[in-house]
């Protein structure tokens, strides 16, 4: 494969990932690129093509799976994860996930990784359920 081929199919696969996370997330993938860029260079986008573009299209899960497998991995990361849990919440529940399936996920994790993880988890998506619910009540 030339470089060419490359910086193509590296675009494609960020083009297709920038349409997934647009669609999922509360942010955009050039919101999402240009902030993770000022930590380190180049990284957002990488993040875009190999989440977004590759892994969350590939077959045998849908979205909606793929948020909660997601929700429950980086709740199993504690508090270095719930960043990333508040993020993909909203998006599990866009892609049909409901509210008792995510604190369902975060339960089990208590099996893998403690309850006291599991607990910051839940606490975590109280917060983002109440954040949801606020913005709804204010429209």
């Amino acid at each position: 494969m030339s470089v060419s081929d490359s910086n193509t199919t590296r675009q494609a696969l960020y083009e297709k990932g920038a349409q997934v996370f647009d669609a999922s997330l509360d942010t955009t993938a050039a919101e999402f690129v240009k902030t993770v860029d000022g930590m380190a260079p180049g990284f957002g986008r990488l993040i875009v093509e190999m989440e977004f573009g590759d892994i969350y299209n590939r077959p045998g899960l849908d979205i909606k799976i793929r948020e909660l497998v997601i929700i429950a991995s980086c709740a199993a990361l504690g508090a270095t994860g719930i960043g990333a849990v508040k993020m993909h919440i909203p998006a599990a529940l866009r892609h049909g996930a409901t509210r008792a399936e995510i604190v369902e996920s975060l339960v089990q994790v208590a099996m893998a990784a403690g309850l006291p993880t599991s607990l910051g988890a839940l606490q975590a998506a109280s917060e983002v359920f109440a954040e949801l619910d606020a913005a709804k009540a204010h429209q």
